[in-house]
């Protein structure tokens, strides 16, 4: 049944190397996020996470798309799309300004933001976010309202998403031509870590590690906000094409062996469990299938594993997260879906981890409550929370109505609340 016209809906689309899917929220009368409908199609046109075939791309998210709408019982106009492809830098700014002791008031903080918007310099690249962190008074940091104390310093910690221009118009192309407004692109790593991410583990330090088919993204949190991604452009379609590869198989059955039999964790009973393949051959020749052990799938899938792992390891390195505070890791994305791989991945990293499933949302189907889709729903969290974002303001202080400035307010608390 269609949804009352009066509901807010929230669609969010995650265009995937491997799937591409999409969800329609509504927010129901508590408040809360709940699902009406879900489509998922295959990626026919993604590489790496990025486009590589518009026009395939664009069939595919119109499908996906439409299933949901089906599912839902009501037709949407506007989406929130994710950004998961490569080349993504995250970067902390921070502004300051003197004070002389009075207290602070909302006009200081408008004009604070004002200096540090414009103070953003993104060279040769696109500003995808550009969020108040936290403030800093006197040099005590992560004040959340400073309205009403006094300074004689005031600050903020700005954070920064910059992308490529080119990729990011790309995308937004295939949407707007499934007949689609675009609300806004959001950087994958951010969208997931409101799904999968509590904010107590956002200020203790945490890193998530998204492991999609193509891209594996790494980011890192401390003190209640994002300091730092990297992403690494290999992910768990590469072992589905090891698998293939080794064996002699389809990529369709590569995927469905490694899903069903396979696991990031050897057992002395997997050299006696065998397991039923068909070779791959051309045209005109004939094969009875054969078969393999399963510990010689496993070997496969631990093998690229090892290549993936140690990759994560040196980004973590890179961003800073080390002892004490660099102990707890979330594995997230369709890759943390298969067996053993936390175990697998504690080992390899040396840190406590544990898989990020999403969460915040209600009428979650099962099929879609996994780690592979907590960018999707992370997605329609942020939607639904819409933090404050420095593009968006005035072009200076004191600019606009009442209103206007009204809804800035409760949207820079309503940001900070939310752990941005």
């Amino acid at each position: 049944m269609a949804p009352p016209s009066n509901r807010q809906l929230i669609t969010a689309i995650d265009i995937g190397s491997w799937k591409i899917s999409a969800l329609i929220a509504a927010v129901n009368d508590a408040g809360e996020l709940e699902v009406l409908g879900t489509g998922q199609r295959e990626s026919r046109g993604v590489r790496r996470g990025f486009i590589a075939d518009m026009e395939r791309t664009e069939m595919a998210v119109r499908e996906t798309v439409e299933q949901a709408e089906r599912v839902a019982g009501s037709n949407i106009e506007d989406v929130w799309v994710a950004f998961s492809g490569g080349n993504l830098v995250s970067d902390i700014v921070s502004v300051e300004r003197e004070l002389g002791g009075y207290r602070v008031e909302r006009g200081d903080m408008e004009e604070l933001m004002h200096i540090g918007r414009d103070s953003i310099d993104p060279g040769n690249k696109v500003i995808l976010h550009a969020q108040p962190a936290c403030f800093v008074i006197n040099g005590t940091e992560g004040v959340k309202r400073p309205e009403g104390m006094h300074a004689d310093r005031l600050g903020v910690d700005i954070h920064v998403v910059l992308a490529d221009g080119a990729p990011l118009s790309n995308m937004e192309l295939c949407v707007r031509g499934a007949y689609l407004n675009v609300n806004g692109i959001i950087a994958a790593p951010m969208a997931t870590g409101m799904a999968c991410l509590t904010e107590e583990e956002r200020e203790l330090g945490v890193a998530l590690v998204e492991m999609g088919a193509g891209v594996t993204n790494v980011s890192v949190y401390a003190g209640g906000m994002l300091l730092g991604m990297h992403s690494i452009p290999m992910g768990a379609a590469d072992i589905t094409d090891d698998v293939a590869s080794a064996f002699g198989i389809r990529r369709s059955q590569a995927e469905r062996v490694k899903c069903f039999y396979g696991s990031a964790m050897q057992n002395p009973r997997d050299f006696r469990e065998m397991i039923e393949i068909v070779p791959n051959v051309t045209e005109g020749e004939r094969s009875d299938g054969g078969r393999i052990t399963r510990a010689a799938l496993v070997s496969v899938i631990c093998e690229r594993l090892a290549q993936i792992m140690a990759k994560v390891n040196e980004a973590l390195i890179s961003l800073g997260f080390t002892t004490p505070a660099g102990r707890q890791v979330v594995l997230t994305g369709g890759g943390a879906e298969m067996k053993g791989i936390a175990d697998y991945a504690q080992g390899a990293l040396g840190r406590t981890v544990r898989i990020g499933r999403p969460r915040g949302i209600q009428a979650l189907p099962e099929a879609h409550a996994g780690p592979a889709f907590a960018t999707l729903a992370g997605l329609a969290l942020y939607g639904h929370a819409r933090p404050l974002d420095l593009r968006q303001m005035e072009s200076g202080p004191g600019k606009g109505g009442s209103g206007s400035a009204q809804g800035w307010w409760q949207r820079l608390i309503n940001a900070f609340r939310a752990g941005y």
